[in-house]
């Protein structure tokens, strides 16, 4: 089944998406308020120079699929869903100038009161979460008189295309994300969406604000981690693209979900040193590398989250449990764990601490030098009886993964608070008795 759609913006974004769509056989309706714009579509010829958009739009006017209009007001009255794709850019001070949305929102508000059957708007443009609930959809009601769930439906669809190779974004994407405040609002998305490959994500608006930003952040993460290690390669006479070769060939750590969890801090033998090898090489050799200098202070913000976490609760017993950085060792060198015990014992915090895998009568070498060091007196602290531990604790910290849901559950007090460091999986989560958060999720 073909969909009529509008389209308001013929940027990038707006006329690789009319194109496409109507390429796919659904009947599109492009709006701008640029006439010269408009007239290149209606002459078959595309807007923006991009590959293959010639040959889309020339197709698109010669099925009779693809027109363009500057009449707001028509557009909407002849579609059934209307994509907003103008641009959001920045003011001098960073914060994102919403005004294009604004107005076009307003004007299709004003539009849409004049149509008596319902209709779907589609945000594509990229916005921060919190912006097509806050501002969109009341701009919408007071523009048209109607009301959102009842009379019309929003959501939020971003996009993924890259300059230079937008069609084969748009038709071959990664995923496609759908948010709507309720799953019968994506009925239509799913409708022009149906033949697109990929994985297909139904989640909320604020979800599918905030995987855009996420993407395009990590992109630039990758680019600039990229830009700073092949600085620092050349300056030691190393080959920078067989390091590079090298790296992206491991798909099971480097380029994979693995370390991509919202969890604690990272913390062990390896990291943090290596961490600050590079940065102090860097500087050896006269080189700003801001990243990697970030990695390190970045880190240390985040115990300082969960130090905060724990002050806010009001209670000053604290239980942790996890002591090594990581379940199954018994490694304390560098483990934020440990780092936020020394903390909490510095703003006066009664802590006592439970690991499973943690024995000072085993710890030896640089493992017991690092605890000794670090915390001095940690055999008054820890104990091997997981209930003992827990029998006093206001506060329990779940500091790694050793222990299972029904173990904890069979000793938690509905009394006591629950700090998540390391991102349980839902099954696993004791949440069903007392109060539990996460750090960071």
């Amino acid at each position: 089944m073909s969909l009529s759609i509008s389209i308001f913006g013929l940027g990038y974004v707006g006329s690789v998406s009319a194109a496409c769509f109507a390429s796919m056989g659904h009947k599109v309706l492009g709006v701008d308020v640029n006439p010269a714009k408009v007239e290149m579509v209606e002459s078959g010829r595309s807007p923006i120079i991009e590959a293959r958009m010639d040959e889309l739009v020339a197709g698109g006017r010669r099925a009779c699929r693809l027109h363009t209009t500057t009449d707001s007001t028509a557009a909407v009255l002849q579609s059934d869903v209307s994509f907003v794709c103008v641009g959001t850019p920045s003011l001098r001070n960073g914060k994102l100038d919403l005004r294009h949305i604004e107005n076009v929102v307003r004007e299709i508000g004003t539009a849409f009161g004049q149509k008596k059957s319902s209709h779907t708007f589609v945000l594509r443009s990229t916005v921060l979460p919190g912006t097509t609930e806050s501002l969109v959809i009341p701009i919408l009601e007071q523009a048209s008189g109607r009301r959102a769930g009842l009379d019309f439906t929003v959501c939020y669809n971003p996009e993924f295309m890259r300059e230079g190779s937008a069609v084969a974004d748009f038709l071959q994407p990664p995923y496609t994300i759908l948010g709507g405040q309720h799953a019968s609002d994506l009925a239509p998305l799913r409708e022009l969406y149906k033949d697109v490959p990929g994985r297909v994500f139904e989640t909320t608006i604020s979800v599918a604000e905030m995987a855009k930003y996420t993407s395009n952040a990590f992109h630039a993460v990758k680019v600039g981690f990229a830009n700073e290690v092949g600085t620092l390669c050349k300056h030691l006479g190393v080959d920078t693209q067989a390091v590079a070769e090298i790296f992206a060939a491991d798909t099971r750590l480097n380029i994979s979900p693995a370390y991509l969890s919202p969890g604690f801090a990272f913390g062990g033998s390896c990291l943090p040193k290596d961490v600050r090898a590079l940065n102090y090489r860097a500087k050896e050799l006269d080189l700003k590398l801001p990243l990697l200098d970030s990695l390190l202070p970045s880190n240390a913000e985040h115990v300082e989250r969960a130090v905060e976490a724990i002050m806010r609760t009001n209670k000053r017993s604290v239980a942790q449990l996890g002591l090594s950085f990581k379940a199954g060792t018994d490694d304390l060198r560098e483990s934020p764990q440990v780092q936020l015990i020394k903390r909490l014992l510095g703003e006066g915090f009664e802590v006592r601490v439970w690991d499973r895998d943690v024995s000072l009568g085993r710890l030896a070498g640089s493992n017991r030098q690092y605890i000794e060091e670090v915390i001095p007196h940690i055999g008054l602290l820890l104990s091997s009886d997981l209930q003992e531990v827990l029998r006093g604790a206001g506060v329990v910290i779940v500091g790694n993964k050793s222990l299972g849901k029904e173990e904890l559950l069979r000793h938690l007090r509905a009394d006591q608070i629950v700090i998540d460091l390391v991102n349980l999986e839902k099954v696993r989560r004791p949440d069903t008795i007392g109060s539990y958060e996460g750090i960071c999720w």
